[in-house]
């Protein structure tokens, strides 16, 4: 079986987000979201694109990653995730830099929990990396948003308020202790292929801006994922976390998603805990598999 290597151009990026919503799967591991795709659209569709690869086996999308700053983050079609050759195939191209997949040195991929090719990057020499807590809700059922002493009102952002679009941003320059997070960055976002399938929240504390999440659809019957999810420096230790979290689950709910879910760097408790409180529970522990410089 043939399997080919390529970089997509928009139009395939849109069949790469299709794909990757119908690998979505209640029960299965947390993997690569077409959200993740939706949310880097924010340096825009063709900067997204470009940072796309993608591997097809016998003519038909069998893989998808994103490389993410310096780390790839990497799915296979469910069928095709103990596929030797095509774990095989895929290491191939990833242990070459000239393939144009990673860069030569210091690098890691996050893939699925008992994926094939992270055994076959094992063989390789590369070694267990940093450690991820994924989490999910069940959303069978109703999602209660509390009170309490500080009520978080919240509202969709939707592009057509400029101002909301500035206070959601402001909060996640706050939350994230970053310059990046600009009101532009949002709306490339919101004009990138995977945006009708998402929701802005932003959780108001009174009338400051406290609180700010993204909930991504991946279509009915299927998981959605929250990311990213911040509280402002000033309007912390209030319970708002917890809140806006159940927020975006409550929104997953309304677009019909199975389950809403989540993926935190274990070393981040109190994270985890606010995900917890929120109802989530704690899935296959993951490692990123990396190659030393």
């Amino acid at each position: 079986m043939t399997i080919d290597l390529a970089t997509p151009d928009l139009e395939q990026l849109h069949e790469a987000l299709r794909q990757l919503a119908s690998w979505q799967r209640t029960g299965e591991p947390l993997q690569l979201h077409p959200g993740d795709l939706g949310w880097h659209c924010r340096l825009g569709a063709s900067t997204t694109a470009d940072a796309v690869r993608t591997w097809r086996a016998g003519g038909r999308l069998a893989a998808v990653g994103l490389l993410d700053d310096d780390v790839l983050r990497l799915t296979t079609a469910p069928q095709l995730r103990h596929d030797r050759a095509l774990a095989e195939a895929m290491a191939a191209d990833l242990v070459r830099p000239e393939r144009g997949v990673l860069p030569a040195g210091e690098t890691s991929v996050e893939l699925p929990a008992g994926a094939e090719l992270d055994a076959v990057l094992a063989e390789a020499g590369w070694v267990v990396g940093e450690a991820w807590t994924p989490l999910e809700r069940d959303l069978a059922g109703p999602v209660e948003i509390p009170g309490g002493a500080h009520p978080l009102r919240v509202v969709e952002v939707d592009g057509s308020d400029a101002s909301l679009v500035e206070a959601w941003s402001a909060v996640q320059r706050s939350a994230f202790d970053t310059a990046r997070a600009r009101a532009e960055r949002w709306f490339a976002m919101a004009e990138g292929p995977w945006a009708p399938h998402a929701r802005t929240l932003l959780g108001l504390d009174g009338d400051e801006a406290a609180a700010g999440i993204i909930a991504w659809s991946a279509g009915e019957g299927r998981p959605g994922l929250i990311e990213p999810m911040g509280v402002h420096a000033d309007h912390r230790g209030r319970g708002h976390a917890r809140a806006i979290t159940l927020a975006a689950a409550a929104a997953l709910r309304e677009l019909g998603a199975s389950s809403a879910q989540v993926c935190t760097e274990r070393s981040r408790v109190g994270a985890i805990a606010t995900y917890r409180s929120a109802g989530f529970l704690p899935q296959t522990e993951r490692f990123d598999r990396g190659r030393e410089a």
